[in-house]
């Protein structure tokens, strides 16, 4: 699974080790990124802090399906394994599009995606690969299709943060969970009555 053995979750601090078992409730098993980082618990702490900050806040101009596509197709240009795996199927489902992470993984230009998307995307490209170059033309760019200034800043920090993670799940030989290989692609089981 991982370069690095993961540490054993009876062993992590509390406040790790609740929020793991609260991940694990909701999705039914214990996504392996939460457990590599879980080995240094101030990273964790710094690093899921950071997450939820970007992708989980309420306010904003993004969609959490948006949110996802620009990981989705960042940690591909990357090749990042587990990012594009597991952020694939959280798209997957927001989006309730079962080819839709596929599609952006292989190439977002030709992905059935809307205007709005496809230029967010470029813009999350160009962070991703030649942040050095954007200036206010790729801004500009952004404007018609609804985004503002702090939307652009949403776009950009989920890229570079996502950049970080990518590299660490790389590095680390982190693989994706079974389980999200099948996720928003195949309807859950009802249970039985």
């Amino acid at each position: 699974m991982s370069r690095y053995p993961f540490p054993d979750l009876n062993t992590l601090p509390e406040d790790i080790r609740a929020r793991i078992l609260e991940v694990q409730e909701k999705a039914g098993f214990i996504p392996n990124v939460f457990l590599a980082f879980a080995r240094r618990p101030a990273e964790w702490r710094a690093f899921f802090a950071y997450h939820d900050a970007l992708m989980l806040k309420e306010e904003g101009g993004l969609t959490k399906g948006e949110r996802e596509m620009i990981v989705t197709t960042t940690s591909a240009a990357n090749q990042c394994l587990y990012c594009v795996v597991a952020h694939g199927a959280i798209l997957r489902i927001y989006e309730k599009k079962p080819l839709i992470a596929d599609q952006v993984a292989v190439n977002y230009r030709k992905a059935d995606i809307s205007p709005r998307e496809r230029a967010m995307l470029d813009f999350a490209m160009k962070v991703c690969q030649n942040a050095h170059e954007i200036d206010d033309a790729d801004f500009e760019s952004l404007y018609p299709h609804g985004f503002d200034d702090e939307d652009i800043w949403d776009i950009a920090a989920i890229t570079a943060f996502f950049g970080l993670s990518n590299r660490m799940a790389s590095f680390a030989g982190m693989q994706p969970n079974p389980e999200f290989y099948l996720m928003g692609r195949v309807p859950k089981a009802k249970p039985a009555a």
